[in-house]
């Protein structure tokens, strides 16, 4: 077996007992990956192949996979580095390999990492190495084994004037810089000190002085404590921010005398004169390298454990917010709402083209408020508007107030739509080059509208990260972050499929297999040859070869084509089994899809060597609802009437609302008042809550009872309890 195979069979190994996954699932997810196939395409298409596994199981393989990829470059580029500079022995070279996290890889080449010029450096420099390792085997030998020669007396053997060691005590302090780095850089004792802080430290944060008006955000970590094993992601970020602005500071610290008392088991067994000179380095080197290092890396340790907390949350709400209820193909009519600047007014068709905008003033004066509704009543009659959508920031509860007063048709719904994003949409690239001579108010007048049509396909027009609904996005690592938002609308677009004659390109580009190229192309291609009737034809778009139609084509649909398995998610490589199915019914293809027909079919008839029961109930299930939509039935919502601010509410009141954010302590709540609630975790049901995800998501409605409202800082306390 060559190094390349035991290497990936390694990982397979680690990964299968990490997960609990079997070793030949994930060698043949891995083998789908390095052939270039998406998650999606593997979890949805491949089931036979990787046991059916799921998006999840499949996304958690392939992290693993590359983080042990990532530790095993590292270790190569250790051992190259080593050999280079003829420092790498058998032993060095074993135990290097033999790491088994990059934190035990680092501590063994610590040593030998090229480094600026040390105390300890310097000291052997001078030739006093051989003095330090005296001291540090005495400083080890059991109490009556100890030798009780005086240090002193071995230290004048290394007065070198010539080499700046002018006398005993130069001498010592010399070795005991070396016993100090020794001590910090010793693997054993760093993996046991990092053990002890993970389990031991505090994590301490203080306002600092002259802080406290200034940073009264920080507040409730002016004077907090609590262990690092408990600490919540959250309150890591917070104080970090906190930290960051110069408010807090903050400190990482086991107990001093317990640090100790772990190095000194290693390196100090006898009370010797060697063995106090020893434990005066032992101290040193704690305090000044081991200490510091320990609680970076502490430091470091929490601050990933927040970040993945954090991009958790994240992508939940994200997930929850793109697969949001559409209203689907409609006649809309959009604000941006504005008091003094007006509302900006859109009417866009069911395919989500603007056909007019204009500026209404309802806000102004009652001239022009006579104005403004008689040119909506006019608007709507005239493009037979279905709905309206009326964005909910600035003006926005009164803009729906004055809506909801007109004498309009009793079906027409009316209906706020978040709008956090919306203005970095306005301001792109996309919408410059879908609008390049509107304002950007109607730009995003236009994204209102169209995100209450279709929440996925305008919400990924926006950077994930700037929708708005994760907690310290901008705190947390970044390139983490995109990644994991990237998957997540990845995921949420594939599971619910795209239209390819009307996906804008921003929406063909998260479809498995393509990306921004081949989005673009397919749509200079639509716009060249007119609408495609049939799946094959993406084959003729360029640069879309074999692999990216296997990967895309069954996330693709073509609704009305030649085929009516192209509007389904049916992939092409299984349509002459579904012809075979149809002929053995005596039937035409058309009369098994949404019929009873399909369900007559037995499954067991079909089954080969590469096609399962997964694949064919698939098919089935498919077949019976094809295309259909994951994501919920679209309901009205509305808020209280007469409740508009935060000077409105009163302790006590009921109020429907709508989760706007869910974080790990609770959930924030839009009432209708410019300013969300906050219904702390504790609030969130009448029983204990782990998980604020267990009882609510972004998006769901809701009924809020009103706990108190802090006028001074605009602080909305909500509780969900009995409701």
């Amino acid at each position: 077996m060559n190094a390349v195979s035991h290497t990936l069979d390694s990982f397979i190994n680690i990964t299968g007992t990490e997960l609990g996954i079997s070793a030949r699932q994930i060698r043949a997810t891995a083998e789908l990956l390095s052939e270039g196939a998406s998650v999606p395409f593997i979890s949805r298409y491949r089931k036979e192949a990787t046991g059916s596994l799921d998006e999840v199981a499949v996304m958690a393989i392939r992290d693993r996979l590359q983080q042990l990829e990532d530790l095993q470059k590292r270790r190569q580029a250790i051992l190259k580095s080593l050999k280079e500079r003829e420092l790498l022995t058998e032993d060095l070279a074993s135990r290097i390999s033999n790491a088994e996290t990059l934190a035990n890889l680092e501590d063994i080449y610590l040593p030998f990492r090229p480094k600026r010029r040390t105390r300890a450096m310097i000291a052997r420099e001078k030739g006093l190495e051989p003095l330090a390792s005296w001291l540090l085997d005495q400083a080890k030998l059991p109490g009556h084994e100890a030798s009780n020669e005086d240090p002193t007396e071995r230290a004048v053997h290394f007065i070198d004037p010539e080499k700046e060691v002018a006398d005993a005590g130069e001498a010592l302090a010399g070795a005991r810089d070396i016993i100090s780095e020794i001590i910090s850089e010793d693997p054993a004792c760093r993996s046991a000190m990092r053990d002890f802080y993970a389990t031991a430290s505090l994590v301490r944060s203080r306002v600092l002085t002259g802080k406290e008006s200034e940073g009264a955000k920080f507040r409730d970590y002016f004077d907090w404590e609590e262990p690092v094993r408990r600490v919540a992601g959250h309150r890591i970020l917070a104080m970090r921010r906190g930290e960051k602005e110069k408010i807090l500071s903050m400190r990482v610290k086991p107990p001093e005398e317990n640090a100790l008392t772990l190095i000194q088991r290693q390196f100090v067994r006898n009370d010797s004169p060697c063995g106090q000179q020893t434990q005066q380095a032992l101290e040193d080197g704690y305090g000044r390298l081991l200490s510091v290092a320990m609680e970076t890396e502490i430091r470091l340790e929490m601050k990933k454990r927040a970040d993945e907390e954090a991009i958790g949350v994240f992508a939940e709400n994200l997930r929850e917010l793109l697969l949001a209820p559409p209203l689907g193909p409609k006649v809309v009519l959009a604000l941006d709402p504005g008091f003094r600047t007006g509302c900006k007014l859109v009417i866009l068709d069911p395919q989500g083209s603007l056909l007019l905008h204009d500026t209404i003033y309802p806000h102004t004066g009652d001239r022009n408020a006579d104005q403004a509704r008689d040119r909506v009543a006019a608007l709507v009659k005239e493009y037979e508007v279905e709905a309206i959508a009326i964005g909910n920031g600035t003006a926005g509860r009164e803009t729906e107030a004055f809506i909801r007063a007109l004498d309009l048709p009793g079906d027409l719904l009316v209906v706020m739509v978040n709008e956090s994003g919306a203005s970095i949409y306005s301001a792109s690239q996309t919408a410059r080059d879908e609008f390049p001579d509107l304002d950007l108010t109607v730009r995003g007048a236009v994204s209102i509208g169209r995100r209450l049509m279709d929440p996925l396909g305008e919400l990924v027009k926006i950077e994930a990260k700037s929708i708005g609904v994760g907690q310290y996005q901008h705190d947390v690592d970044q390139k983490a972050l995109k990644s994991r938002l990237d998957d997540t609308v990845t995921s949420c677009v594939n599971s619910v499929g795209v239209d390819v004659n009307i996906a804008s390109k921003e929406l063909l580009t998260y479809v498995s297999g393509l990306g921004p190229q081949l989005a673009g192309n397919i749509v200079d291609w639509r716009a060249e040859q007119g609408a495609f009737t049939k799946r094959s034809q993406l084959k003729k778009v360029p640069r879309l070869g074999p692999k990216a139609f296997e990967q895309a084509a069954g996330f693709l649909r073509i609704n009305g084509g030649t085929d009516p398995l192209d509007a389904s998610a049916v992939h092409p490589e299984s349509y002459t089994l579904v012809r075979t199915m149809a002929s053995d019914r005596g039937c035409a293809v058309a009369d098994l899809i949404g019929s009873a027909e399909s369900t007559k079919i037995d499954l067991s008839t079909y089954v080969t060597d590469t096609v399962g029961l997964p694949t064919l109930q698939d098919i089935l299930a498919e077949l019976a609802k094809p295309g259909r939509d994951p994501r919920a039935g679209f309901e009205t919502f509305s808020f209280a009437e007469g409740v508009h601010e935060l000077k409105d509410l009163t302790e006590g009141m009921k109020l429907p609302g709508i989760v706007t954010n869910v974080t790990n302590f609770g959930a924030f709540i839009d009432v209708g008042v410019h300013q969300d609630g906050l219904a702390h975790i504790s609030q969130l049901a009448d029983r204990f809550v782990r998980d604020p995800n267990e009882v609510v998501k972004v998006g769901q409605t809701v009924m809020a009872t009103v706990l108190d409202v802090d006028l001074e800082r605009l602080r909305i306390s909500l509780s969900l309890k009995g409701s």
